[in-house]
């Protein structure tokens, strides 16, 4: 079972005197699903983080309006999908901060318990970074990590001349990945569930068998 980091949890993760890398995959997970995994996967097999850590959010500010599952079987279900994989770590972080989820919030907290050689990286997908300037202080979050970004299908390549207009230096943060290309999303599988689909193969075999078990998502 992965360990449940709370609090500032690249202190507890860096754990002595060798480098951190530390990759953070945050998101509602609602559910989470393969794709998750395999931007998490991504971002291992090029830069070769110690951890990546999984943050499930709390109350995102961009879905304020949008019902969001249950904190706890949110992070059961994440707890689930990464479990028997050793660098990937869940945090609870968001959920028990409290209010709207905002990241520059996550990523201070997390540089503050890293050492002044470690790296922060933070994992997102092309919608992601084409609507980073409409995020909380997108400023300072290019300014307190590197960005991972992974391609999603149905959007198209963000224009990284066209961003850095409105965010000087963020070309500079960013890590373009040509694969995978995710093709799946937690709304098409809360849709499935609702219509009686299966949705083996689009999340982890025990996030599907846990989903039958509680009855979400009908």
């Amino acid at each position: 079972m992965p360990k449940q980091v709370t609090g500032c949890a690249a202190a507890v993760l860096s754990g002595g005197g060798d480098k951190m890398r530390l990759a953070v995959l945050g998101g509602t997970f609602d559910p989470i699903h393969n794709g998750h995994i395999l931007m998490a996967e991504a971002a291992l097999s090029r830069l070769n983080p110690t951890q990546v850590l999984f943050i499930p959010a709390g109350n995102p500010r961009f879905k304020e309006n949008e019902s969001v599952g249950d904190a706890a079987h949110r992070l059961k279900m994440v707890e689930l999908a990464i479990a028997g994989k050793p660098p990937f770590q869940l945090s609870t972080m968001e959920i028990e901060r409290g209010g709207v989820t905002y990241t520059v919030d996550t990523l201070r907290e997390l540089k503050s318990g890293l050492e002044p050689q470690d790296e922060l990286f933070f994992i997102m997908g092309w919608g992601s970074l084409a609507e980073l300037p409409l995020w909380h202080k997108p400023a300072e979050i290019i300014s307190l990590c590197r960005l991972i970004v992974v391609p999603r299908a149905g959007f198209p390549k963000p224009d990284l001349m066209q961003l850095e207009k409105d965010m000087r230096g963020l070309s500079e943060r960013v890590i373009m990945l040509d694969e995978p290309q995710i093709e799946i999303s937690s709304s098409d599988i809360r849709e499935k569930v609702r219509s009686g689909q299966d949705i083996r193969g689009l999340v982890p075999d025990a996030v599907a068998d846990y989903i039958a078990e509680q009855g979400l998502y009908r």
